[in-house]
């Protein structure tokens, strides 16, 4: 990998010329660090923390990033070696531009465009924007390494999966993940991160050490974990916009991968298995009844009676319903279906990697020697991974099992993009092709409601792709063929748009007007039976609602698969707060009940039962209302009558977005344009992402932009090329919508600039 060095005062900084790496653009004198040497060291009483002497130190880490360590020296008077990995990828850090050993008066530098004021006794480190504004005021307990920092009075988004939502002021959050911890029913899995970033426009990162955020209180405190090591304290302080703020925790821990198209689709789990010609039949009736499915998941014996193995952690095919793994499994792939099947119990101390050739293959605790273990299954065409459950491993090991899932699928099927859905992690995750879910949460409108600002806050803690069992894992008696419908509403505009559940029939799109139950698995429970009776299942509204939204979803995906690269490259989570793109909006900051779907459509979930209407908030500017192309002024409350086919979704004035022909799944060649439905009333840009969608050779340049920018001033639309030609066919169809008129036209790109004009505004 090619590198520019440069020398500014005394030490190196890298400007990496690969456009994937982190560190492009954002190092540089002016923006980094002021041009001054690094304050010396002085030579009197030392500083120490937990009763060790330490160094302190402040340093760029990015542009709008400082790097501040507490480092106890050893016995040499050395600062301890601040590690990466894990959870950052190894790089060359630039060196502090101001340290300190010993108590002294204060000292100030000027780091990533924030004055620095470092103050070792008491020891904190201030840190200023150029027009003086506090970003931060951190202070370290010198007896017990906790840290206080500052929360200010705007919400504060972000701390991972789980716990209260949607502003995390007001409690605290301990480092645990776990599947029992804050009311898993209703709130889901915990998968604690611990990066905050306040509406104000600053975040923070601990990177070490683990404990608790605690932000119950006037200012937030930092309590590393017992008996783990105090030290070192390792800080990240970012400050910018939201947009720059997301980027640089990509830059920080990793962007994250590009996944398969076929992901993106509807995914279809079971549970209990009958036999083979139940898996059989549910992929015929999807494709008989042309509803579109991309991917079948099966659960393993063990947290069901009849799965596809014969038990945990067994990695054999359960004969009695996969008799002929290798010939089914064709079977099912000539029918278009991708096939992903469930993991559990991992070695509790897994380690290594599958592409480390020092790790031992016989070590049972290491990933080679478990990854070996899968590999007569996956070389048979599995498609994907559900690996469950092991929240009681160490960061360490989570984030080394998702690695393995990452790196041993390529192993088996090279230049593919593998896929693994997790419900543990950690930061960096995004980057190793972690897919995360919400866990085993129950079917209640409290719960449906929640993982809207669920959704919100983990993907902006860096979480992109993410999901949910969509009707709830476990029925209760609020669970009908409405609350199925809204939950499968808000799937179809979530990441993951994935089934699943305990009677698992009733997650089928069509299994609400069956009378069928399938295997009733809620009675290992003590006195519980399913609450779902046969008068619920005699619900013919709900198949053509689901359909509806399955048939949305795969018109969508030019555009869904477009805010999917734009995640890659930026960092930005496909599901938004309002706060990303309206930071100066302050109704639509504390919005977390609604959400934007990349960046121009706006969604309203109905999650109230019996709903006739929904209120909403329009941020300022022009919007249109999806379902019917009405303009209407932003910057104020709405109220949208509704029935149970309509969730309100709302399109800024500006967009162009772009939809495709009709599929059963995402492969398939059908004939029919691609339609740009541009929505007038401001300037707008798009640029329509496209790849072979499966392997890596987009990373070698080999992917193809239709860039789309709109004048509105003069009604006009240009296209243009962006991207390898040579992935452009010979002659493209393309209509062109103007909303809310109708206006269409229709032009053929062949890879030269197109300009598409409309006339005069009508009246």
């Amino acid at each position: 990998m090619g590198s520019v060095k440069q020398t500014f005062w005394g030490f190196r900084l890298f400007s990496l010329r690969n456009p994937s790496c982190w560190f492009i653009g954002i190092l540089s004198a002016q923006s980094l660090v002021s041009a001054q040497e690094p304050t010396p060291l002085l030579k009197s009483a030392p500083i120490t923390v937990a009763g060790r002497a330490v160094e302190v130190s402040v340093g760029p880490a990015g542009g709008g990033v400082a790097r501040i360590a507490i480092a106890p020296l050893d016995a040499a008077g050395a600062p301890q070696p601040l590690k990466d990995e894990p959870v950052l990828p190894r790089r060359a850090w630039p060196a502090p531009v101001v340290r300190a050993r010993s108590i002294g008066p204060p000292r100030q530098a000027s780091v990533a465009g924030m004055s620095v004021t470092l103050s070792s006794d008491p020891l904190a480190v201030r840190l200023e924007g150029p027009d003086g504004r506090l970003i931060q005021d951190l202070r370290v307990n010198r007896e017990t390494g906790a840290l206080a920092f500052s929360v200010g009075t705007a919400p504060i988004f972000g701390l991972g999966q789980g716990g209260p939502q949607f502003d995390r002021r007001g409690h605290d959050y301990p480092a645990r993940n776990t599947h029992g911890g804050y009311r898993l029913a209703t709130h889901g899995g915990r998968l604690p991160i611990p990066w905050l970033i306040s509406a104000s426009g600053w975040a923070l990162l601990v990177h070490q050490p683990l404990g608790t955020i605690d932000l119950a209180g006037t200012e937030g405190r930092f309590l590393p974990n017992s008996p783990d090591p105090v030290l070192p304290l390792d800080l990240f302080v970012v400050s910018g916009k939201p947009v720059e703020i997301l980027r640089e925790y990509a830059n920080l821990t990793g962007f994250p991968s590009l996944p398969p198209l076929w992901a993106l689709g509807y995914i279809q789990s079971h549970r209990t298995l009958r036999d083979f010609s139940e898996v059989l039949g549910v992929a015929n009736t999807f494709r008989e009844k042309k509803l579109p499915c991309d991917a079948l998941i099966y659960l393993g014996t063990g947290w069901c009676p009849s799965g596809w193995n014969t038990g945990h952690d067994s990695y054999t095919f359960n004969s009695k319903v996969f008799s002929e793994p290798a010939a089914q499994i064709r079977q099912l792939r000539s029918l278009n279906f991708r096939v992903i099947l469930h993991a559990t119990y991992p070695p509790p101390g897994l380690y290594g990697s599958v592409s480390d050739p020092s790790t031992p293959p016989e070590d049972v605790y290491g990933a080679v020697h478990y990854w070996s273990r899968h590999q007569p299954v996956s070389r048979l065409g599995v498609d994907g991974w559900w690996p469950d459950a092991a929240e009681d491993l160490s960061l360490e090991s989570r984030l080394a099992r998702i690695r393995m899932y990452w790196e041993g699928s390529q192993l088996d099927h090279p230049n593919q993009r593998p896929f693994a859905l997790h419900r543990t992690g950690y930061a960096g995750m995004q980057r190793l092709g972690g897919w995360l879910w919400s866990g085993d949460v129950e079917s209640r409108w409290e719960t449906l409601r929640n993982h809207v600002p669920m959704a919100l806050n983990t993907g902006l803690s860096g979480i992109p792709f993410w999901g949910m069992d969509i009707g709830g894992f476990y029925p209760t008696q609020e669970y009908k063929g409405e609350l199925h419908v809204r939950w499968f509403q808000l799937g179809a505009f979530s990441p993951l748009f994935r089934s699943h559940g305990r009677t698992w029939y009733t997650r089928l799109p069509w299994g609400w007007n069956t009378g069928l139950l399938g295997p009733d698995e809620m009675d290992h429970r003590p006195g519980q039976k399913t609450p779902i009776t046969l008068q619920d299942l005699r619900n013919p509204a709900v198949e053509p609602i689901c359909r509806k939204y399955l048939e949305l979803r795969y018109r969508m995906l030019p555009y869904i698969y477009s805010t999917a690269a734009e995640t890659h490259r930026t960092g930005l989570p496909m599901m938004r707060a309002l706060w990303l793109h309206y930071p100066e909006d302050p109704k639509a900051v504390e919005r977390g009940d609604q959400f934007l779907w990349g960046r121009d459509v706006l969604v309203a979930p109905v999650t109230e039962p019996g709903a006739t209407s929904r209120n909403l908030y329009l941020p300022r500017g022009v919007w249109y209302d999806f379902w019917t192309d009405a303009r209407l002024e932003g910057g104020r409350l709405v109220t949208r009558q509704v029935n149970l086919e309509i969730t309100p979704l709302y399109v800024r004035a500006g967009a162009i977005l772009p939809m495709g022909p009709l599929k059963q799944y995402t492969t398939e060649k059908v004939d029919g344009p691609l339609t740009l439905h541009v929505y007038p009333g401001a300037d707008g840009e798009f640029q329509l992402y496209e790849d072979d969608g499966t392997t890596f050779n987009f990373t070698k340049g080999e992917w193809m932009g239709l860039g789309c920018r709109w004048s509105d001033r003069d009604r006009r639309l240009t296209l243009s090329l962006a991207g390898d030609s040579k992935m452009l066919p010979p002659r493209r169809i393309i209509e062109v919508r103007l909303a809310p008129e109708g206006t269409t036209r229709r032009v053929v790109f062949e890879g030269k600039p197109v300009v598409v004009q409309f006339g005069r505004r009508p009246g």
